[in-house]
């Protein structure tokens, strides 16, 4: 009779272990989040600030390719749109950087959704390329006549960076560099909860269901143009919200930033971290901005090799990315907990 009496409360007992979890991990990652404030100094905070900027960016790429399954080497594109447009806004119409954010999702997303349209017909490596020369030709119609007036041609643009607010400044002493980290942190949180939020619901189980199984997706009543489409939306907003905070950290813009390179940057991030991984999208940009620096600083020579021989080790080493090799580890710890 006690057994039956117990069995309620233990059933009770694990949701509220599951939920103390889930908080103990929540104050760890916060509070690592924010040691960096008073921790590093205002360069390294701000290479910070820039992981922070290619992990969203990543995270973009993540939900198109990693969850939906089509494949992109443009994602470089939406970045420099999200960051132009910032930029134009700020220095031409002299308007807030706040106010840009959505302006820059919103473009983003448009051109995000028209760039999806190809999607419908192509796939694999052929949406790849279609993908690639946009990369490719973003960069050179930034710098054309016609548009000089608005982007700055080879130039580019400066800006600056947002300062602290007056009441925030009145009560901690601040500097530009950590509240510009804050805000990057903040808005960063917002996407991720949002990509979470939006791959855990009724929508991402059709994206991945569409990547995975696309003709009995079809079959169950999907509609396969509007996932693709709108995935690739919602992965250009995220991109390009990410182009506009680099470019307030940066305070600067030019074509030649936003080569094709920092597209394929972009995928090789999302392939170290974790393909179809949210957090392995956080190791993707801290591979992304941190890897080529230290390369450098290996070799000033040949950085490429030594990024090449790093890219290599981890490929053979962790397969299925960073975020395999935690998953694998909490999975053994919890086994030995239970």
């Amino acid at each position: 009779m006690s057994a039956i009496q117990d069995t309620p409360t233990l059933a009770a007992a694990a949701p509220r272990a599951s939920i103390a979890r889930r908080s103990v991990w929540l104050a760890l990652g916060l509070a690592a989040a924010l040691a960096p404030l008073w921790l590093l100094e205002s360069f390294h905070l701000f290479q910070l600030t820039m992981a922070v900027i290619m992990s969203l960016a990543v995270l973009g790429l993540n939900i198109v390719t990693g969850y939906n399954g089509q494949i992109s080497l443009g994602h470089g594109a939406f970045f420099a749109i999200g960051a132009y447009v910032t930029a134009i806004l700020m220095a031409q119409a002299d308007w807030s950087f706040y106010a840009t954010l959505p302006f820059a999702a919103a473009v983003c997303g448009m051109v995000g959704y028209a760039v999806g349209l190809p999607a419908l017909r192509l796939g694999g490596l052929y949406l790849a390329l279609v993908t690639f020369s946009l990369a490719v030709a973003v960069p050179q119609l930034l710098k054309h006549r016609a548009l000089e007036g608005w982007t700055g041609g080879v130039q580019g643009l400066f800006l600056m960076k947002p300062e602290p607010p007056a009441w925030l400044t009145a009560r901690v002493a601040i500097t530009p560099d950590q509240f510009m980290y804050l805000v990057a942190l903040v808005v960063a949180a917002l996407c991720y909860l949002l990509a979470w939020n939006l791959i855990r619901g009724r929508i991402g189980r059709a994206l991945m269901a569409t990547r995975d199984h696309p003709t009995a997706a079809e079959a169950m009543g999907m509609d396969i143009a509007a996932l693709k489409t709108r995935a690739f939306a919602v992965s250009a907003m995220i991109t390009g919200v990410a182009g506009a905070l680099s470019a307030a950290a940066v305070e600067f813009v030019a074509p030649d930033s936003f080569t094709f390179l920092l597209s394929i940057s972009l995928f090789v991030g999302m392939v170290v971290g974790g393909v179809a991984s949210i957090l392995g999208s956080v190791f993707g940009g801290l591979f992304v901005l941190f890897v080529p620096n230290i390369a450098e600083s290996i070799s000033r020579a040949a950085p490429g090799v030594i990024y090449g021989i790093i890219l290599i080790v981890f490929l053979f080493v962790l397969p299925d990315g960073v975020a395999g090799l935690v998953r694998r580890v909490l999975a053994r710890l919890g086994g030995r907990a239970s």
